[in-house]
């Protein structure tokens, strides 16, 4: 169940870095309420997980879910650089975050 919350946490932290966008710095009333709530959400299950992975494991699988959620975002519905560098460098965090799901795995 960790492992569910952790998936869960770092697409809601996809949700709330792409919300930032639309804070204005905080300045926007109902945005900045979305995208707090969806980060108090997104902390709550990286705490939740925590409790059986371990934090470096954790830590490092959320962000890259965030990380690499937020960039195809970017790409896809934002405009942003889609140079072939910037894929690999995607494929790379995707492959350290599997790579560290099985290594959770194995050290159990």
């Amino acid at each position: 169940m960790a492992w569910i919350y952790l998936v869960i946490a770092g697409l809601l932290e996809i949700g709330w870095a792409i919300g930032l966008k639309y804070t204005g710095g905080f300045s926007r009333f109902w945005p900045s309420v979305v995208t707090i709530c969806i980060m108090i959400a997104s902390f709550g299950l990286l705490a939740a997980a925590l409790k059986t992975i371990p934090v470096g494991t954790a830590y490092a699988v959320w962000t890259g879910i965030g990380a690499v959620g937020t960039a195809i975002i970017g790409m896809v519905f934002l405009g942003e650089s889609r140079e072939v560098l910037r894929i690999l460098c995607i494929v790379l965090i995707v492959a350290g975050v599997v790579g560290l799901k099985f290594a959770s795995e194995s050290g159990h």
